[in-house]
């Protein structure tokens, strides 16, 4: 089993900053991934940025500039810097772990940033 939980949502005005943490446990022998990814009401879920076992990033277009995604020196956390945030920004973001030789995947609980003054 594994288990991710998250932390770091919130309110914020636009232009602030906000970090969120997603910290993996239990049977996670291989990450091969680890990412984010956000669904905004009456949208398909996408992704945000997803960071690979060999260190590489990937950022979805509209956050690139804006957003950092990192992770800890054991590579069992995963954050998501967040800066310049905008109005639609403003969505459930859930964290996401690729595991083990068939690349399975596991959703964290999902965590509300809401962007508005």
């Amino acid at each position: 089993q594994v288990q991710l939980v998250e932390s770091g949502g919130g309110l914020v005005q636009p232009g602030g900053s906000l970090r969120l943490s997603c910290a993996a446990s239990g049977s996670i022998f291989s990450i091969n991934v680890m990412g984010w990814y956000r669904q905004a009401l009456g949208k398909q879920r996408e992704l945000v940025a997803n960071i690979t076992a060999g260190g590489t990033t990937n950022y979805a277009s509209s956050v690139k500039d804006r957003f950092t995604i990192s992770r800890d020196n054991a590579k069992t956390t995963v954050y998501l810097q967040m800066n310049s945030l905008k109005p639609e920004d403003t969505a459930v973001y859930y964290c996401s772990v690729r595991i083990g030789p068939t690349n399975r995947n596991y959703w964290g609980q999902g965590t509300q940033v809401t962007v508005s003054s």
